[in-house]
C-alpha cells in the first residue's frame, strides 16, 4: 500500500463539511490551504504546507456559484502544479455544465467538453467524480476519470426503510439505466414516464410505461434542480393509482422554487446525496441526506494504494 504519509486532501469553498468527513473517513487531516478572494472579487489561493512530491485530492463539486467554485479549483490545481505536487486528482461530486454535452442547434457550445479541457490545462492528472448527467462526458477527457454511482448509498435508505410493494420508476426514457440500477440493488421491476419537454424548464407527461397501481413508486434521477419534472412526475403517478410516491437523487441543486414544490407535492421523502451541500434554509422534513465520504474516501484510498476501484462497488 502507498504511503499514507504522501497523501493531501485539500478542500474548497464549495464543500468543506464533505471533504472533512472525507479526511475523516481516511484517517488524515485536511492539508492547509487558504481560500478566499480579494477586494476585486479574484480567487485567492495560498497553500499553506509543502506538497512538493505529494498526491493531491482536491475536493471541490462545481455547484452554485458555478463559475466561481469551478475558477477555484482551476486555480487551485495551478498552485499545486507549480509547487512540485507528484500528482493532482480532482473530485469533483457534481460536474458543472454537464447537460451541455452535445450540440442540439447551431452556434450552441459543448460546455462539458470545455471544462474538461480546463481541468486538463490546468494539470489535473485523474477526476473522480459521481453520476455524471451523461456518461460518455468520460470521454471528454484524455486522463483517467473514475465514475461513481450513487444509486448504492440511495438504495441503503430503502432497504433500512422497506416499503411495502416498491417499484422504481425512471422520470424519463433517458433515465431508464439509471433506474435499472437502483432497481437490481432493490430487487424490484422498473416503469417509465414518458413526457415530452414544449420548451426548456417545462415537462409534460404524456404515459406511464408499467404496472404502477397500489404500488409504492421509488422515482430516481440524477440531478433535481427547480424539481417541476419530478413533482408533476409525482402527480401523474398518484392519479394513475400509485399508493405512494418516493423520489431520490444524486444531486440536489434545488432551484428555486424546488423545496417549496417538494413541500407542496405528493412525495413522501426526496433521498438525496451531499455531493451539493444543503442549505439551512432548503432543509425540509420531507429531505432526507444520505453522505457519499465514505465512498469517495474508500476510492481515494484505492487510487493511493494503486488498487481496483471497480471492485469497490461489486
Amino acid at each position: 500500500m502507498a504511503d499514507m504519509k504522501d497523501l493531501c486532501i485539500l478542500s474548497g469553498s464549495a464543500n468543506p463539511k464533505l471533504a472533512s468527513d472525507i479526511a475523516n473517513h481516511i484517517g488524515v487531516r485536511l492539508c492547509d490551504a487558504l481560500v478566499s478572494r480579494f477586494n476585486n472579487g479574484e480567487t485567492q489561493i495560498l497553500i499553506g504546507e509543502s506538497v512538493r512530491g505529494r498526491d493531491i485530492f482536491i475536493i471541490q463539486p462545481t455547484s452554485q456559484p458555478v463559475n466561481d467554485n469551478l475558477m477555484e479549483l482551476l486555480i487551485m490545481v495551478d498552485a499545486c502544479r507549480r509547487a512540485s505536487a507528484n500528482s493532482i486528482t480532482a473530485v469533483v461530486p457534481y460536474y458543472a455544465y454537464a447537460r451541455q454535452d452535445r450540440k442540439t442547434r447551431g452556434r450552441e457550445p459543448i460546455s462539458a467538453k470545455l471544462v474538461a479541457n480546463l481541468m486538463e490545462t490546468a494539470g489535473v492528472d485523474r477526476v473522480v467524480t459521481v453520476d455524471l448527467h451523461a456518461g460518455q462526458i468520460q470521454g471528454f477527457f484524455d486522463i483517467p476519470v473514475d465514475h461513481l454511482a450513487a444509486s448504492p448509498i440511495l438504495a441503503e435508505y430503502f432497504v433500512e426503510n422497506p416499503l411495502t410493494d416498491p417499484i422504481v420508476v425512471s422520470p424519463d426514457l433517458g433515465g431508464v439505466t439509471r433506474a435499472r440500477t437502483l432497481a437490481d440493488h432493490l430487487g424490484t421491476a422498473i416503469a417509465i414516464i414518458e413526457k415530452r419537454r414544449p420548451e426548456p424548464g417545462k415537462a409534460e407527461v404524456m404515459n406511464i410505461i408499467g404496472h404502477i397501481k397500489d404500488k409504492d413508486c421509488i422515482m430516481i434521477d440524477d440531478i433535481v434542480d427547480t424539481a417541476g419534472s419530478l413533482c408533476e412526475g409525482a402527480k401523474a403517478l398518484q392519479r394513475m393509482g400509485a399508493r405512494s410516491v418516493y423520489a431520490c437523487c444524486s444531486h440536489a441543486i434545488l432551484s428555486d422554487p424546488a423545496v417549496r414544490r417538494i413541500n407542496e407535492s405528493n412525495i413522501e421523502k426526496l433521498i438525496i446525496t451531499d455531493t451539493v451541500p444543503l442549505p439551512p434554509e432548503k432543509e425540509s422534513e420531507k429531505i432526507v441526506v444520505r453522505s457519499l465520504a465514505d465512498t469517495i474516501g474508500d476510492v481515494i484510498i484505492r487510487i493511493q494504494s494503486h488498487r481496483s476501484v471497480s471492485q469497490l462497488f461489486k
